[in-house]
């Protein structure tokens, strides 16, 4: 990212030497979508249409939300690609809030 682009998204998590990721779980998500491409899900050029498509339906975003819209953009690859269902998406997405939610604070969460 470049100095503009970077003053551009003034809300995105950064440090003196460029975008950092502010929770663990975005890192996972920009690991899943690089690990997704490595293994042939989806080209790069199907996700930078994809991301480019998410972020641009949020004008008002001022980068704080990077993250969401890249998950929202794995999320419709997968559901493209069939690699899951908009069911499946919902039902791991619900087992994992029950999951979270019944762990005790500080403890891992496992399905």
């Amino acid at each position: 990212m470049n100095a503009l682009e970077a003053l551009a998204l003034p809300g995105l998590p950064k440090d003196a030497e460029g975008p950092v990721f502010a929770e663990p779980w975005q890192a996972q998500a920009f690991a899943l979508a690089v690990r997704l491409h490595a293994e042939g899900a989806f080209t790069w050029a199907e996700w930078a249409a994809v991301l480019s498509d998410a972020l641009a339906a949020d004008s008002d975003d001022d980068g704080s939300h990077y993250y969401d819209h890249w998950v929202e953009a794995l999320e419709a690859l997968v559901e493209c690609q069939s690699l899951a269902s908009a069911a499946e998406l919902a039902a791991r997405k619900a087992a994992w809030e029950q999951a979270y939610k019944s762990t005790p604070h500080g403890a891992p969460v496992a399905l």
